[in-house]
């Protein structure tokens, strides 16, 4: 079991370093190994996504990724910004599936920032495609327009577009996920506005007829926004394009309490797969030791499961986690009166100590 582990830029190193500390003590065999990816790989080689980094993902069962970005970096010609790096990886890679799963453990439901009848007991799989729609279409860029309403004027434009095929094998991936859960897939969708989206609205009912045992249904994207906050338990699994799936999956980390909470898998055909927690790099509270190792050590557990076949060794760990918060341990971002506020090594420690 081969898996490369890139740390990042930010927060990246330290929480990924805690993922690694619980994977080490599981008792299985691991080839581990390390590379840049993101700002630091540009600062050492020019280019966030060096062709060493991406030849030792590719050739990885698994990759172990922390968070890349920071502010310092934001001038840069789009190519060399450290954000292209996860771009690259899903590109190359073939990551068209993103879970993330938003389950809000019995112990932080006062953590979030709804009531908690709406979010006790939510357990919500987001299904995001995530090679396609806007952000992978052609063509991109800025020129002077030449219609519209200022005609002259310098403009900046993305295109939307989906493929069949594309929507299908999402599809697909949503409608099986839900036959190991409730049977419910919600498809969002902004079908009244966009061409994109209605033919995307179409595929996945037409997919649907081979999944008789699941219910369907769908939703404007603007309508899901809000049934996230009204009405989150009426969800069970959600499948959505690139943008939408990107926003929502972000809305859903907040429901849990604490977006440092939430881990994420996305995988290829192949089940070759890409974890990584839901946040982001968090430049400045790096070094701090104060940042949340759980949606990494979450996400360690998704790459046991989804990549590696390990499922008792990926139960192991969320059944840690699940005992860590009992014992009322929490980084900064859950912390409330009466729990006992722990650093970043100290969560990780103590996850250890539960699997021990």
């Amino acid at each position: 079991m081969k898996i490369a582990v890139l740390p990042g830029d930010g927060i990246g190193t330290e929480i990924v370093a805690e993922a690694v500390k619980v994977l080490n003590v599981l008792g299985l065999k691991f080839e581990m190994e390390s590379a840049l990816v993101g700002g630091v790989a540009y600062d050492a080689f020019g280019h966030p996504l060096p062709e060493a980094t991406l030849k030792l993902a590719m050739a990885s069962d698994a990759v172990l990724f922390g968070a890349v970005g920071d502010w310092k970096y934001d001038k840069l010609d789009r190519p060399l910004r450290p954000e292209q790096a996860i771009l690259g990886l899903r590109k190359n890679m073939g990551l068209f599936a993103n879970f993330r799963p938003a389950i809000c453990y019995e112990e932080l439901v006062g953590a979030s920032s709804l009531k908690p009848e709406l979010i006790a007991g939510l357990d919500i799989l987001i299904i995001r495609e995530l090679t396609g729609d806007i952000y992978f279409g052609q063509p991109r860029g800025r020129r002077i327009a030449t219609d519209g309403h200022f005609p002259g004027a310098e403009e900046a434009f993305d295109t939307m577009r989906y493929s069949r095929p594309e929507i299908e094998r999402i599809a697909h991936v949503a409608f099986q996920a839900a036959r190991k859960r409730h049977k419910r897939v919600t498809s969002v969708d902004k079908a009244n506005v966009l061409e994109t989206f209605q033919f995307w609205k179409d595929v996945v009912t037409d997919v649907h007829a081979q999944y008789p045992d699941v219910a369907l249904d769908h939703m404007y994207v603007d309508n899901a926004a809000m049934q996230l906050v009204k009405e989150p338990k009426r969800f069970d699994v959600v499948v959505t394009g690139n943008m939408f799936g990107d926003i929502l999956s972000d809305e859903a980390s907040m429901l849990t309490g604490s977006i440092g909470m939430l881990p994420s898998a996305s995988l290829n055909t192949k089940n070759q797969g890409l974890y990584e927690p839901s946040h982001g790099s968090a430049p400045d509270i790096a070094g701090k030791g104060i940042a949340n190792p759980l949606a990494t050590i979450l996400s360690a557990a998704m790459m046991l499961r989804f990549s590696l076949n390990q499922e008792e060794a990926a139960v192991r760990i969320e059944t840690a986690v699940k005992k860590v918060l009992a014992q009322g341990l929490r980084t900064a971002d859950i912390y409330s009166p009466g729990t006992n506020k722990v650093s970043t090594a100290q969560m990780g420690d103590a996850v250890v100590n539960a699997l021990r």
